[in-house]
C-alpha cells in the first residue's frame, strides 16, 4: 500500500522554512522582481458575465459559441496533468484511497496517512481574521513560474479570448491559476487574484466576482471553488481560492435548505437546518454581480467582526455557501472533544462541504456518517450565536427585516446528479463561545 505523506501548508515546491538560507540569491524563476521580466504565460479572458443573470441566462450564454480552448478540460485539467507528468507534485494524489461513507448524505472520506508527520505552524495569528500581508512569510510571488498554469481575467465583452503566450505585466498585476503541489484531489489548483498586488487573505468584491467567473467558465457542477478565511484554516496570508474537480455531489450541496429572505436584487438567502455546520446559501440575483456583491458584503461584515468563515462556490457559480465557524476558537479554549482532536483534522471548506480528508488509517476504516457529523458539529456556531451572526449579515446587506417562509418549509436541494434528498430531522451544534481566543498557533 502506497503511503502518502503530506504537509498541507506546502502549496509550492519553493515554500521553505524561515530559517532557510536565501543569501545565495533566487534561482527559482519566481514571480518576484528578480525574475518577472520577460515572463510569459497563457492568458484566458472569459466572457464578461457581470450583466448576465445568475440563473438560466447563464446556461444559454455558454451555449452561444464554442470557446477557442476548452477551459476545464484543456487549461485546468490538461495543464494540471502536464505538471503531474513533469513531476512537480509532492505525491500522486490519485493513489489516495477514497470512498463514499454510507448514509443519508454520502460524506466522502479520503485517507491521507502521514499527513500529520511533518507539522509546521501557520505563519500568522489564528484569532484574527484580518491581518496585514507580510512579504517575509511565504507568499505566491515566491512560487516557481513552472507551477503557474495560465492568467485568468474577465474580458471586456461576451466573447472568450485566448492568448497562448502573453507577457506577464508587473504594472497591471494579473490573476493567475497555479497548481497546489500538495493536492487533495485531481486538478487541485489555486486562483490567486492580482497576484503581484500581494493582497492579504480577505474577501473583496472584485476577487469574489472573479472566482464566480471561473466557476461559470468551467461550466461543470463538479468543479468547485473554495475559500478559507484566516481563523478558518487558511494556511497562507496571501489572497487565494482553491478549486478542484470531484465527480460526485458534496453533502453540503445535497442538504435541504429553508428560505430566510430575498433581497431587493432577487438574491435568495436560505439556511441549512439539517446540516452539522450551520450555514447560509446564497443563490439567484438579477445578475452574477448582484449575487457576488451580496455575498461579498456578508463576508466583509464577518471579517470586520472577526468571525472566521469558509465559502463554497457551487453549481457553476449559481450557488454560494457561507459557513461561519468557530473550531479554532474552541480548540484554543479547550472546548473541542478529545476524540475529535485526536483525528488531527482541521475542518476547512472541503471538510465542511463533506469531503473528509483523514490522516489516520483507523479513522478511515472506521469512517461513518455519525463520526463525520460529530467532527463537523464542533465547527458549527451555536444556534444562538448563528442567529446573532445572521442579524449582523442581514443588516450589512440591507435586509434586516426577515421575510421568513412558514415554519418548517424545506426546499429540497438539487444535487449535480439531479437527485433530491429527503428532509433530515437531525440537529446539531456546538456550545455558545462568546470568548475571544488568545493568540495561538494551530498546527496544520
Amino acid at each position: 500500500m502506497l503511503k502518502i505523506k503530506r504537509v498541507p501548508t506546502v502549496v509550492s515546491n519553493y515554500q521553505k522554512d524561515e530559517a532557510a538560507d536565501e543569501s545565495v540569491g533566487c534561482g527559482r524563476n519566481c514571480l518576484g522582481a528578480c525574475c518577472i521580466n520577460g515572463a510569459r504565460l497563457p492568458l484566458y479572458a472569459c466572457k464578461n458575465l457581470e450583466k448576465t443573470g445568475a440563473g438560466e441566462k447563464l446556461v444559454l450564454s455558454h451555449e452561444a459559441k464554442e470557446p477557442p480552448v476548452a477551459f476545464l478540460e484543456s487549461l485546468v485539467l490538461g495543464e494540471w496533468e502536464d505538471r503531474f507528468q513533469r513531476g512537480l507534485f509532492r505525491y500522486d494524489v490519485t493513489a489516495c484511497e477514497t470512498k463514499v461513507i454510507p448514509g443519508k448524505y454520502g460524506f466522502v472520506a479520503q485517507l491521507n496517512e502521514g499527513r500529520h508527520l511533518k507539522k509546521r505552524p501557520t505563519e500568522f495569528r489564528v484569532d484574527k481574521v484580518l491581518q496585514s500581508f507580510d512579504g517575509n512569510k511565504f507568499n505566491f510571488t515566491k512560487v516557481g513560474q513552472e507551477e503557474l498554469l495560465f492568467q485568468f481575467e474577465a474580458g471586456e465583452d461576451g466573447e472568450v479570448q485566448f492568448f497562448p503566450c502573453m507577457p506577464i505585466d508587473p504594472e497591471n498585476s494579473p490573476s493567475v491559476v497555479a497548481i497546489n503541489v500538495s493536492p487533495i484531489e485531481y486538478g487541485h489548483v489555486l486562483l490567486i487574484p492580482r497576484v503581484l498586488d500581494c493582497l492579504p487573505q480577505r474577501i473583496d468584491h472584485k476577487s469574489l466576482l472573479l472566482a464566480l467567473h471561473m466557476a461559470a467558465e468551467a461550466a461543470n457542477p463538479y468543479f468547485r471553488l473554495g475559500y478559507n478565511s484566516l481563523g478558518a484554516f487558511a494556511t497562507i496570508n496571501h489572497l487565494h481560492f482553491q478549486a478542484y474537480y470531484l465527480a460526485m455531489p458534496f453533502p453540503l450541496e445535497k442538504a435541504p435548505s429553508k428560505k430566510m429572505i430575498t433581497t431587493v436584487k432577487s438574491v435568495k438567502i436560505s439556511e441549512l437546518p439539517s446540516y452539522p455546520v450551520r450555514s447560509l446559501l446564497f443563490e439567484g440575483g438579477n445578475s452574477m454581480k448582484d449575487l457576488s456583491d451580496t455575498v461579498s458584503d456578508a463576508c466583509v461584515c464577518l471579517q470586520n467582526n472577526n468571525i472566521p468563515f469558509n465559502i463554497l462556490i457551487s453549481d457553476c457559480g449559481r450557488q454560494i455557501f457561507l459557513m461561519p465557524q468557530c473550531y479554532a476558537e474552541k480548540q484554543a479554549l479547550g472546548e473541542v472533544s478529545p476524540e475529535v482532536l485526536e483525528t488531527q483534522v482541521n475542518p476547512a471548506v472541503w471538510e465542511i462541504s463533506g469531503h473528509m480528508v483523514l490522516k489516520r488509517k483507523k479513522d478511515y476504516e472506521g469512517a461513518s456518517e455519525e463520526n463525520a457529523w460529530r467532527l463537523l458539529a464542533e465547527a458549527s456556531l451555536s444556534e444562538e450565536r448563528f442567529k446573532e451572526v445572521n442579524d449582523l449579515i442581514f443588516e450589512a446587506i440591507g435586509c434586516s427585516n426577515q421575510e421568513e417562509e412558514p415554519e418548517g418549509t424545506i426546499v429540497h436541494q438539487q444535487n449535480p446528479s439531479g437527485s433530491v434528498n429527503q428532509k433530515s430531522n437531525r440537529t446539531h451544534g456546538g456550545p455558545i463561545t462568546n470568548g475571544t481566543a488568545s493568540e495561538c498557533l494551530v498546527l496544520q
